[in-house]
């Protein structure tokens, strides 16, 4: 069945309808957001002399929330201009748009009465083949659809999204025992590929999956600090990243959930479920004291932790009263810190006999054994409940990937002896010879289920750098980068240094993968899934040899630098650049030469060398005046002075874009490159990017002279800068950079308008970046940088 959704509505306007709104808007699909009619004015309505009546009157719900995604933090639009896709209005006069829409969203209040009462509606104005869906986070979605048409019933499921929808991956779907098979396929499919997400489907059960397992180790968690008599930041010191979790660890992780919220989402399951279950899901008194008092988290000022000052204080549940955030240091803590790898660092952790060792230990055993009951009840395999915990609560691995870490064998033995019980299926896979859970053989991944092991299906457009080494090796590989065969005639040149950071084995990479490339390739992509895509140069090594006065070896690796970037530039086969996350400094300017950029969504661009006294030395002044020049219509007149003007102020006040889109708008991307919303799809992309090329018969960019504003334009640049030191905006120290960034942009002392070749303007950004890196306040900002991570304002 061929269909697509060119129109989509969100019936509910709230914080969670409006992110999702946003997200499809995001994604280029126009939205109609409805809500309910206010029954009464406000006094800014009243003074306007509006009625109850009127149309801005009986959409002012929806069109606020409209609002105030420009406001949110963090942002769920990736661009302001998306805002012009999302239409306001309300569940009464609307209904009818209806008819024009492919698909409908439910995101009103969680109440089964409210929800069916929207569906009879719906129902009566949705076009027959729509499909609709509600993004309940734990209400039955087949007591939704009692009394609904047939069709209604064929084409509706449950898509529970989390919350930000822009930024979470895991979107679970819900058939119910109506939904049409090819309408659960083509939601599954539409998600991963257009919506960007990590589709599970989950079955009916209360609260799915990730909030069912989630909620459970919470609380679990909860209760094992009072028991064990940890403090709540002695627990989030040791369950967050030491254990392969978020950040925010666990009672920090329920101050931005929102303390209400968390109590919500345990009262629905422990409404549903009976016995020893139930007693896990009651939540704790002094939990139920603090929603009482208003100390939700996040939202309401204070929670488990309170900001006073510079200082973050805890919150002492036997008292509710705050005192000094407190660590946890054990052997087992300090071992662990030491071990390479989650799954080395738990080992270390779970069988320690302290205080740490125990507490994990509790934690782990009672969520694995629990997660195994729940296998066949709220989905049909482990992979799906694996997905649904990395993917929703941001866990390194899930449950059975945890539980095959730390040893299955040597823990159900740990269980057994201490009296839990463990599912059977678990100890009928060990009877029969089967230590693990999941299997890797030639470089495939298989699951155990029913007796034996199936293979891990993927999306098609997701490509396993990992796999790829696995199964075909490398080319060629060095301390910093490897090259790498995607198949199909396409190489994938790899950075795997320290944070990706570019140092001379990166640049003789990059030049051997050109020549490889041009040899026996279609083209290249620059790509990787690391953290990041590459955050700059490697500063380390910039700073010691500057220190060592070896300005003739630093003048050397930057000629060698820009070398390599126009010989990637000028390849006579296509180069697309993947790039993702932090791609600062020297990994824009890896970018900015390539055929096509094929970016992630989720893509932090920007030229930040002002932040460590330097401007960028890879050829990024010349690359991003040169993009915007080939940006602009041809054949319309321009002003090459804003040309320049937007270029300087980009790079010397470090602007950094917070999406893809935005790099766009700042002129690191041109209309014709492309953004991936799914991230796991964005080598497949770049792939076909570079076959795209190849196919259409590639010829390499023409080596053109470029227009420069010389000595005038670079006394107008100057006057901007020296109005900010003026106001105080920039220090002495700015002041210099920005003199040397207006110098190389403007080309130096020639007549406006004179055009130069590519080498030139790269000479001038040499000598100025030389310049820079000795002086003694340059050197201060780098320091600081590499010690502190945070630019210093000398």
């Amino acid at each position: 069945m061929s269909r697509l959704i060119k129109k989509a509505a969100v019936l509910g306007s709230g914080v969670m309808g409006s992110g999702i709104a946003a997200h499809l808007a995001n994604i280029g699909i126009p939205t109609l957001l409805l809500d309910i009619v206010p029954r009464e004015l406000t006094k800014e309505e009243q003074a306007k002399g509006l009625t109850l009546e009127d149309k801005q009157v009986r959409n002012r719900i929806s069109a606020t929330a409209i609002q105030k995604l420009l406001k949110q933090k963090p942002a769920p639009l990736t661009t302001k201009k998306n805002l012009a896709l999302i239409e306001a209005g309300n569940l009464e006069d609307d209904l009818v748009k209806l008819k024009d829409v492919d698909w409908v969203i439910e995101v009103v209040v969680e109440n089964l009465n409210v929800k069916k009462q929207v569906f009879e509606k719906v129902d009566q104005y949705r076009k027959p083949g729509s499909i609709i869906s509600s993004n309940t986070s734990g209400i039955s979605v087949e007591a939704m659809v009692e009394g609904r048409s047939d069709d209604f019933k064929k084409h509706f499921l449950g898509t529970h999204f989390f919350n930000p929808p822009r930024y979470l991956k895991l979107l679970e779907v819900i058939p119910t025992q109506y939904t049409d098979s090819d309408v659960l396929s083509f939601m599954k499919t539409f998600g991963e590929d257009v919506l960007g997400k990590g589709v599970v489907v989950a079955k009916d059960t209360p609260n799915f999956i990730a909030n069912r397992i989630g909620t459970y180790g919470l609380l679990v968690t909860v209760q094992e600090m009072l028991q064990s008599g940890l403090s709540v930041g002695e627990v989030d010191s040791i369950t967050g990243p030491l254990i392969g979790r978020a950040k925010s660890a666990t009672f920090r992780t329920l101050d931005v959930v929102g303390l209400d919220t968390f109590y919500h989402v345990a009262g629905n399951v422990y409404e549903k479920v009976e016995g020893e279950e139930k007693k896990v899901f009651e939540v704790p008194e002094f939990l139920k004291k603090m929603v009482e008092n208003g100390w939700l988290g996040s939202k309401s000022g204070q929670g488990f932790f309170l900001k006073k000052g510079k200082e973050i204080l805890e919150l002492d549940p036997n008292t509710l009263e705050y005192g000094p955030r407190k660590k946890l240091s054990t052997p087992a803590v300090e071992l662990a810190k030491q071990e390479r790898g989650t799954a080395n660092k738990l080992k270390a952790l779970v069988y320690a006999n302290d205080r740490a060792g125990q507490f994990l230990w509790n934690t782990f055993a009672k969520s694995f054994v629990y997660s195994a009951k729940l296998l066949g009840e709220i989905a049909d395999d482990i992979v799906a409940i694996d997905r649904a915990m990395k993917w929703g609560f941001g866990w390194e691995m899930g449950p059975f990937e945890t539980w095959d870490a730390i040893g299955v064998e040597k823990s159900v033995q740990k269980m057994q002896e201490s009296g839990i019980e463990v599912p059977a299926w678990v100890t009928e896979m060990l009877e029969k010879g089967h230590t693990s859970f999941y299997i890797e053989e030639n470089g495939e991944l298989f699951f155990y289920h029913h007796g034996e092991y199936r293979l891990v299906e993927f999306n098609p457009k997701v490509i396993d750098l990992k796999k790829i080494k696995k199964q075909k090796g490398v080319i060629k590989k060095n301390s910093g980068a490897s090259l790498i065969d995607l198949g199909d005639g396409v190489a994938l040149l790899e950075f795997h240094s320290p944070n990706n950071a570019i140092g001379m084995d990166i640049v003789q990479m990059l030049n051997y993968a050109i020549d490889e490339v041009e040899k026996n390739y279609k083209g290249l992509v620059i790509g990787n899934q690391g953290k990041n895509f590459c955050v700059g140069a490697n500063l380390a090594m910039m700073l010691m040899e500057v220190q060592d006065d070896n300005i003739y070896e630093l003048d050397l690796i930057v000629r060698q630098l820009h070398k390599a970037l126009l010989k990637l530039k000028y390849s006579s086969k296509p180069v697309v650049a993947a790039p993702f996350a932090m791609t600062l400094g020297g990994g824009a300017e890896v970018c900015l030469p390539a055929a096509h950029i094929q970016a992630a969504s989720e893509t932090y661009m920007g030229l930040v060398e002002v932040g460590v006294g330097l401007l960028p030395g890879g050829g990024g002044n010349k690359e991003l005046y040169m993009k915007h020049l080939e940006n602009l219509p041809s054949g319309v007149p321009y002003d090459l002075q804003q040309v320049a003007i937007k270029v300087f102020e980009t790079i010397a006040m470090a602007k950094v874009s917070t999406s893809a889109e935005e790099a766009r708008e700042n002129g690191f991307l041109s209309k014709s490159d492309g953004i991936s919303v799914n991230p796991d799809h964005q080598l497949y992309d770049a792939k076909q990017a570079v076959l795209a090329l190849y196919e259409q018969g590639y010829k390499p960019k023409v080596r053109r002279k470029v227009p420069v504003t010389g000595e005038t334009g670079y006394a107008t640049l100057l006057l901007g800068a020296e109005a900010m030191r003026l106001s105080g905006y920039i220090s002495e120290h700015d002041m210099k950079i920005a003199k040397k960034i207006a110098y190389v942009i403007s080309g130096g002392k020639v007549p406006f308008g004179t055009e130069v070749d590519e080498e030139y303007l790269l000479d001038l950004e040499r000598e100025a970046f030389l310049s820079l890196i000795q002086e003694p306040k340059s050197q201060q900002r780098m320091q600081h940088m590499l010690v502190k991570g945070k630019p210093l304002r000398n």
